[in-house]
């Protein structure tokens, strides 16, 4: 009888042993129903800086960084800074609706532009190039195409994070997107016919917080005007009624939440009537 050599043995099992898979296997031919664009939102942000240091900040820095950074060169464009498909650290602790932390629903988008400045008159806020709006616009609506973003959705850095940001701030031409069709606007001749009503009679606190988070922003809901409350109806006024954004709740504030909480109803174009003639 004669004796297998332990390497012939080893090399005989190792053929007969069942080769490891090379990698998972998949069947594609399957689609859940039950799904949804992960880019939910677009934040708009300004540098506060010019643009070497918004680049070194935004491009190099390892703290903050956005998708696109828009320029204030003659033309501007657009740097891509990151990924679309890759998260971006630019909202920071945020909120709006149901959604917490929003940089990982949302596409960041900074802007350059110097902010504002103090003076013996007040803070002035440094107004936004028509070039740089009119290329936002064009990239929005790109955006919005592809991820079919709901118009409520395109919002400031200070919307979802009433209590620590201000930007765009209040020189941001926010209506400029409502007139090309990216945002809600509350329609100024609804707005005047509810305003009277509201100087006669001012709403409760707890009905701005209530309307305020209708919208989406995280207010308190106490009852009282407290800073907090000030902040998130300043943010609002500075959006949509720059001209004054004390945080007072006034009537025209009360009016435009109003009338952006309860949009006008659907009407079903008129059907034409049967024709009782046969052919």
């Amino acid at each position: 009888m004669k004796i297998v050599p332990l390497l012939a043995l080893t090399a005989l099992l190792a053929g007969c042993a069942t080769a490891p898979p090379e990698g998972p296997r998949f069947d594609h031919s399957l689609t859940a129903r039950a799904q949804s664009d992960r880019i939910k939102y677009v934040i708009l942000h300004y540098t506060v800086s010019d643009l070497p240091r918004s680049i070194n900040a935004l491009a190099h820095g390892t703290q903050v960084s956005a998708h696109y950074l828009l320029t204030d060169t003659n033309p501007p464009f657009f740097y891509t800074l990151v990924d679309e498909s890759r998260q971006s650290n630019h909202a920071g602790l945020s909120s709006w609706k149901i959604y917490n932390q929003l940089n990982a629903a949302s596409i960041g988008i900074e802007i350059v532009n110097p902010g504002f400045k103090e003076t013996a008159q007040g803070r002035v806020y440094a107004p936004f190039q028509q070039a740089q709006v009119d290329q936002l616009i064009l990239l929005l609506k790109d955006i919005v195409k592809r991820y079919n973003i709901a118009p409520g959705n395109i919002l400031g850095h200070n919307d979802i994070a009433p209590q620590r940001k201000q930007d765009p701030g209040p020189a941001f031409p926010w209506k400029q997107l409502a007139d090309a069709g990216l945002i809600p606007w509350p329609e100024p001749s609804r707005v005047v016919a509810r305003m009277p009503g509201y100087q006669e009679q001012l709403p409760e606190v707890i009905w701005f917080q209530r309307k305020l988070a209708e919208i989406g922003y995280a207010v308190p809901q106490t009852g009282e005007l407290d800073q907090a409350t000030r902040n998130v109806i300043s943010v609002f006024q500075t959006k949509y009624r720059p001209s004054l954004f004390d945080g007072t709740p006034d009537a025209e504030t009360a009016a435009m939440i109003d009338v952006l909480t309860t949009p006008l109803p659907v009407i079903a174009p008129a059907t034409q009537p049967e024709s009782n003639t046969q052919p």
